[in-house]
């Protein structure tokens, strides 16, 4: 059984004892959150789509860590011709989180 559920904006493809690295959440360690936009489910072939959500279903999730950071993106801008050259890093905050629960 699995679900697609949208959190924080990002759509994601769950099942029960997974572990999902989302964006940042802001809750505490060892916390549960649910999450209600559940926009497809399969149940062993049953296949129940949403419109735009399926009403009832849920996912429940419990918190492991509330903060990690994510893998260092570079971003290197350049103008040729001037000398004009500049690089930024940027490493996204992620919350790991495990599914406990799919109910439909």
């Amino acid at each position: 059984m699995y679900a697609i559920v949208e959190i924080a904006g990002q759509q994601f493809k769950v099942e029960k004892d997974q572990k999902l690295y989302v964006h940042h959440l802001g809750a505490e360690r060892g916390s549960v959150v649910e999450f209600d936009k559940v926009l497809l489910i399969d149940n062993d072939g049953k296949i129940i789509v949403g419109a735009p959500t399926i009403s009832g279903a849920k996912v429940t999730a419990e918190v492991v860590t509330p903060l990690v950071k994510g893998e260092k993106v570079l971003v290197f801008h350049k103008k040729r011709r001037n000398g004009y050259r500049k690089l930024n890093g940027h490493r996204q905050h992620m919350t790991e989180l495990k599914i406990n629960n799919v109910v439909a």
